[in-house]
């Protein structure tokens, strides 16, 4: 998910969208009774390979489920209820596939993060339509819109056993994303929470750690809204270690050094940018930079598997005094602001910058930061995205194969 700076006029949008705010002025009284829509990510749902993935997984029942028992809830509390549970359900039961417990439900490899997100947006997308006949305010669906994204994504469910004598570590992944450029796209860092959700490690000097995760979806407005501070924030104090993790580079593995309180723009899964400071609470006293805590140089020297791991320090800022944006590779210079993190600027770097600056903010003297997958290849002969498949064996190999690399970061974090 790494984006770098890329200068692109956008004098000609900003102009549009201020014409279209004080010239045409607000929106006819009717658009308020206009038919609900899909968000842009749901619409993909419709395409052939959305339907092929859930119906190789068995997750094709999952939204019709869900329509038919939502059109049985004749009040808000049932509603609530309902959401609460089937969200819940649908973390448990993608996570249970790729750890091999119950039923694969189809020939898609147990380890494809895929079927959760779009089983997930056929929920959220039946949500959002539904029109239930005692009557929901936009107020109350935001709500449900709210718990239905918590709950599927493991984020209500992260709980450590009580007692002592073990670690406690938190991990988080993405949904996939580019998918204009190739629908069929995996994210590594949502197989591996998946695959490591609940799951239990021993580190080299002999301790147990156990594992929690959660996945973020990939939306400039989530971010904006507070989503990762609502998730991390009551979790953090009780964890030992923590890492954030994204698809980055082709072929390696990057620890990330700096992140950069800046959002470089790249358009989102509803395609939507956002260019500008990272928003926070309190931004006066918001830093343009945070800094990785996790033991990097172990980590980058371990022997964890085939992909190589680089403690990765590029940053680009803005030196203090000047006025155009400059590459460092050995990180970020005093007083200068942020244009790209070690980890780009796009919802990688945003996430490992707002994590860590919670863990400042906090007071946690904990090891924690961001680590960047390698991007996830399809094999030869099958990168065409309009000719190829949905999986093949290389594919799968490179998933498993990303997974474990990651199980044994953590172990190294987790030391």
């Amino acid at each position: 998910m790494v984006r770098r700076r890329v200068r692109v006029a956008r004098l000609g949008c900003a102009l549009a969208a201020m014409t279209f705010c004080t010239v045409l002025g607000p929106a006819p009284a009717q658009a308020a009774t206009a038919p609900r829509q899909a968000t842009v990510e749901e619409q993909r749902l419709d395409g052939a390979v959305p339907k092929e993935i859930l119906a190789r997984s068995g997750f094709a029942d999952a939204a019709p489920e869900f329509t038919h028992k939502l059109a049985a809830a004749r009040s808000y509390g049932a509603a609530e209820r309902l959401v609460e549970r089937e969200g819940t359900r649908l973390w448990k039961r993608a996570v249970d596939r790729a750890q091999g417990r119950g039923p694969a439900g189809g020939d898609l490899s147990r380890d494809d993060d895929r079927p959760l997100y779009w089983a997930r947006l056929g929920l959220t997308r039946e949500l959002r339509l539904w029109e239930p006949e005692f009557g929901l305010p936009e107020a109350d669906r935001s709500k449900l819109m709210d718990r239905l994204e918590r709950t599927s994504r493991g984020q209500s469910t992260v709980g450590y056993p009580e007692g002592k004598g073990f670690k406690r570590i938190l991990l988080t992944g993405f949904d996939p994303f580019t998918l204009d450029r190739d629908i069929r796209i995996s994210n590594p860092s949502g197989a591996t929470a998946l695959a490591l959700d609940g799951t239990w490690i021993r580190t080299a000097d002999g301790q147990l750690a156990r594992i929690e995760t959660v996945t973020f979806p990939v939306r400039w407005q989530d971010f904006a809204d507070g989503v990762v501070e609502k998730a991390l924030a009551p979790v953090l104090p009780k964890v030992d270690a923590f890492t954030t993790v994204s698809q980055g580079r082709v072929g390696r593995i990057d620890v990330e050094r700096s992140n950069g309180a800046w959002r470089g723009g790249f358009q989102d899964n509803d395609n939507a940018s956002s260019t500008g400071q990272v928003p926070v609470t309190d931004p006066a006293t918001q830093p343009q930079w945070t800094t990785t805590s996790l033991p990097y140089k172990d980590i980058a020297a371990a022997n964890t598997g085939r992909f190589p791991v680089y403690d990765h320090t590029d940053v680009t800022e803005i030196p203090a005094g000047a006025t155009d944006p400059v590459d460092r590779p050995d990180g970020p210079t005093p007083g200068s602001a942020a244009r790209a993190g070690g980890g780009g600027d796009y919802l990688s770097n945003e996430i490992a910058y707002r994590a860590t600056l919670l863990r400042d903010r906090l007071r946690l003297s904990i090891p924690g930061g961001h680590v960047h997958t390698p991007v996830l290849q399809f094999g030869p002969g099958n990168t065409d995205p309009a000719t190829g498949t949905v999986t093949d064996p290389q594919f799968v190999r490179n998933r498993l194969d990303i997974v474990a690399q990651m199980k044994a970061i953590v172990r190294v974090a987790a030391e």
